[in-house]
């Protein structure tokens, strides 16, 4: 397969028609989108407006038609494998949507550093038209930026966005200040959804402070952007339990999310994370607030009678009535469903890369609304186990005896998403822990024996 067909593939591969995942940004005013269902998983990051159609007309010269060639499209599999072999890949210029396309191909399949590089230039691509919004919107003053459809620009979601860039660009040049502002903030459109894929790529990468850049070089744009305000305030609450002032700022961003989106599913996790942010600051730090419950333990087991059975000492913090409220009265809206499944496949895609603090971050996040999911204990019990916590054999003993065959279908997810040693590893302890297992024999057979 020749370069440009992998390039127009992994275009193609990327614009599939969908519906909008939750938290996907209203489509702009004055652009023209037809969302419809296929093939993506849910929890796909959004595609309108990144990949486009792309066009016979648009093909270079020479190359081979996309249809009627009677063969079936490339896996994902196939794709990468292509693109690894292509030499100097990564230095070629590329239009913004082939880089978004590249570097969401290799984001979606856990590629975390091949994805920085290729949505880095995707939003380089971009930074002129981001530079003409910011220097527009501040001559607009307090005035409100335009719809796009207001401002006339006539973009059409097939529209390149260094086109629609172009278009703003003329704009400015003939002193249409609102006229520029508006056409450059919906071009700018997908190009958030590729900064925020990019910033949650870096920080996978183990780049927290170039991610936290990438979030705010976000929020500049679009300051009430849902994904980047709940990912800024996470990422600055898991790295930087010890400074009180960055705490604050996660508590912050935990509130505004809860406050600009209040019917999405993410806001009765950000109300929670809010007051456990709190909480952490008057204690002043992580590590003030740990010690300070664990004296509430020792003081606690001191005055209770002889025969009550100790907690471990990592276990759970109790939920308040107000947080047990709160589960129970959020609706179980489709979107909610969503996002708790993403946050599951998100928690093994970190298993599988021996992340197990962060994967339990997300899998504590699940649980709450989902104690049945068998699927979300399982990973939960692993994360435990990877972190070698004294509870970890009591929520594993739970996760085997409830839904062993869960268990052994996250080592199978391990396995396939390249953590060989860690199926090996979670398949052994399965079948030592559980000799009457029903499945026991395909179990010795994935382990060889």
């Amino acid at each position: 397969m020749t370069l440009s067909l992998a390039l127009a593939t992994a275009a193609l591969l990327s614009a599939e028609p969908s519906t909008l995942p939750p938290g996907h940004p209203v489509i702009p005013p004055g652009t023209q989108a037809s969302p419809a269902t296929s093939g993506m998983p849910e929890g796909h990051p959004p595609t309108e407006g990144v990949a486009p159609s792309i066009q016979p007309e648009q093909l270079p010269p020479g190359h081979p038609p996309m249809s009627g060639t009677g063969r079936a499209p490339p896996s994902a599999e196939e794709l990468l494998k292509q693109l690894d072999s292509t030499e100097g890949l990564a230095g070629r210029e590329k239009t913004f949507e082939i880089a978004a396309s590249l570097g969401r191909l290799y984001y979606v399949n856990g590629r975390n550093a091949d994805a920085v590089t290729y949505l880095q230039q995707a939003v380089e691509r971009a930074k002129p038209t981001r530079t003409l919004f910011l220097a527009q919107r501040k001559k607009l003053g307090k005035a409100a930026v335009p719809t796009a459809e207001a401002a006339g620009c006539g973009f059409t979601v097939n529209t390149p966005v260094e086109d629609m860039g172009a278009a703003a660009q003329e704009r400015a040049r003939k002193g249409d200040t609102a006229g520029a502002a508006a056409c450059a903030r919906a071009a700018l459109t997908p190009v958030l959804e590729v900064a925020v894929m990019h910033a949650n790529a870096l920080y996978l990468s183990n780049e927290g402070a170039k991610a936290l850049a990438a979030y705010d070089d976000v929020l500049e744009v679009e300051p009430r952007h849902e994904d980047a305000l709940y990912a800024r305030a996470a990422l600055l609450f898991e790295t930087k339990g010890e400074d009180v002032a960055a705490l604050k700022e996660a508590g912050k961003g935990f509130e505004a999310v809860a406050a600009a989106h209040p019917d999405s599913y993410r806001a009765p996790m950000a109300k929670r994370m809010a007051a456990l942010v709190e909480e952490t600051v008057k204690a002043g730090g992580r590590k003030q607030l740990l010690a300070s419950r664990a004296e509430d333990r020792r003081i606690r087991l001191s005055q209770a009678p002889a025969a009550a059975a100790p907690s471990a000492p990592d276990a759970p913090r109790p939920l308040s009535q107000e947080m047990v409220d709160a589960v129970k009265n959020t609706e179980r809206t489709p979107e909610l469903e969503q996002g708790l499944a993403k946050l599951v496949e998100e928690g093994e895609a970190l298993l599988a890369k021996g992340q197990y603090q962060e994967a339990l971050a997300n899998y504590t996040r699940v649980v709450p609304f989902q104690p049945e999911n068998g699927r979300a204990k399982a990973g939960m019990a692993w994360a435990l186990v990877g972190l070698e916590r004294p509870m970890a054999a009591r929520v594993w003993g739970v996760a085997v005896q409830s839904d062993p065959l869960s268990v052994e279908k996250l080592g199978d997810t391990l396995k396939a998403k390249g953590d060989d040693k860690g199926a090996k590893a979670l398949w052994e302890k399965l079948a030592t822990d559980a000799p009457d297992y029903p499945n026991k024999a395909s179990l010795q057979a994935k382990l060889g024996k």
